[in-house]
């Protein structure tokens, strides 16, 4: 009896025939299963009081988020190291690094400023029923002073140690510049950094096949845990951050897609939905950046740009955690504690934003970003702790916005640089986690004169 099997690469799949293969479930319906899993989870351990079945999904989500920062330090190391020397590969290197940093720059203005309105409009601080009494200091806060002395490290193991990702950055951007000045004498050492990169990008993408289970932990947890009753008391601030991000995510990026980069923008969203959903579950720019990197260049974006680019944007481009979010918890701590901000403090709000978003780091969570803000104004940081309650919630879709931005900014500056490939561009889908890991032939983009 012969089987009729359909190969994975088509896109309607005809209904199997009897004896043959099940269809693969797409990689986004394995996350919304284990959406839809945990919350179902985590309510049951919540109202019928099973402590061992949250204690398991607490578990679960631990452990796929330390499998995701056991590759951090060293990913982030490599990546930036790897990516900083392929510049000299690239026409006009200097011009699409300037041009990159402008961008994150102008989209995070963009990103702070529908922050400030809709904290402005909704004012999400008013009838919570919190107090000053319910914040707490956090573990760990930031200040200007803690941000520029922190980035030059005293040592170099103390960086990977603590997973002191700005210092990391700094070490491997200086290890990258002068492999660059060094010229042939540095090549054995950048083929070997890139074969690293490789393996640390092979072994993450195994761990990212984790995500639907990772889901099943890390929502059931967060209802387990939190509840809805104390999820119903930042209902105004939780809506505030999702209906901000979701403004950035699918009104300003559009809109940037057609009118800078003049492309179609729900091409853009087919090609990078897999890195976006992955982000929404992970809440780890860093941890995505392999996927990230991937749908960038399956976007027409050459390669040796892209490899630049990601990692730079997943250590600094953060319109979610650095941008909306910090300008709404300003607004939010202000209004718990009483305290009035004047067009002088909104100002600072968007300072910090652009200048500081660095301090995110790529991280899981805004504490550091939130607190920099905070101690910026002059507003009790004991405010950030009314905001660690509910942070997990409110960190999916701040990182997913966060994600979408690192994958944007490429293909815009491709576009104005003439150097995107719109045939690929236009053809990109949304392909299942498989068909874009590591394993697939690589394919090398070659970078024609900018014009």
């Amino acid at each position: 009896m012969s089987a009729n099997t359909t190969s994975p690469a088509d896109r309607e799949p005809e209904a199997p025939a009897v004896g043959s293969r099940l269809p693969r479930v797409p990689f986004w319906a394995q996350i919304v299963l284990g959406l839809v899993l945990g919350v179902l989870l985590g309510w049951l351990a919540r109202h019928q009081d099973i402590a061992w079945l949250k204690d398991t999904l607490e578990q679960i989500g631990g452990i796929f988020v330390r499998l995701l920062k056991l590759a951090v330090a060293p990913l982030v190391f490599f990546a930036i190291l790897v990516s900083i020397t392929n510049l000299r590969k690239v026409n006009n290197a200097a011009r699409l690094a300037s041009q990159t940093l402008l961008w994150f720059l102008i989209t995070s203005l963009i990103a702070v400023a529908i922050g400030i309105t809709i904290g402005l409009v909704t004012n999400p601080g008013e009838g919570t029923g919190l107090t000053p009494k319910d914040g707490k200091l956090p573990e760990k806060s930031g200040s200007w002073i803690d941000f520029l002395t922190g980035i030059i490290p005293t040592d170099i193991i103390t960086p990977f140690a603590e997973l002191k990702v700005l210092q990391i950055v700094f070490l491997a951007a200086f290890a990258g510049i002068a492999a660059l000045a060094l010229g042939e004498k540095a090549k054995p050492i950048l083929t070997l950094s890139e074969s690293v990169l490789e393996l640390l990008q092979k072994a993450l993408w195994w761990v990212i096949r984790l995500a639907p289970l990772g889901t099943v932990g890390l929502i059931g947890y967060a209802i387990a845990d939190y509840g809805w009753d104390l999820i119903s008391k930042y209902a105004t601030f939780t809506a505030d951050v999702y209906i901000g991000c979701l403004l950035v995510l699918f009104g300003v990026y559009p809109l940037l897609l057609a009118t800078v980069a003049k492309v179609n923008p729900v091409q853009f969203f087919k090609g990078a939905w897999p890195a976006i959903q992955l982000a929404f579950v992970s809440r780890s720019s860093v941890g995505t950046m392999p996927v990230t990197q991937r749908v960038t260049e399956r976007l027409g974006v050459p390669k040796e740009y892209a490899s630049f680019a990601v990692p730079f944007g997943a250590t600094t481009k953060m319109d979610g955690c650095a941008a909306i979010y910090p300008a709404l918890a300003a607004i939010f701590v202000a209004q718990i504690f009483d305290i009035q901000l004047g067009v002088q403090d909104y100002l600072l709000i968007a300072f910090v934003s652009v200048v500081g978003s660095a301090a995110t780091a790529g991280l899981t969570g805004a504490t550091v970003m939130t607190t920099l803000t905070l101690s910026t104004l002059g507003l009790p940081l004991e405010g950030v702790g009314l905001l660690l309650a509910i942070d997990p919630i409110l960190d999916m879709i701040r990182t997913a916005t966060n994600v979408a931005g690192q994958a944007l900014v490429p293909v815009i500056v491709a576009s104005r640089e003439k150097i995107l490939d719109l045939d690929q561009y236009n053809s990109a889908s949304a392909s299942p986690i498989d068909e874009i890991a590591p394993s697939d032939a690589e394919r090398k983009v070659s970078v024609p004169a900018t014009v």
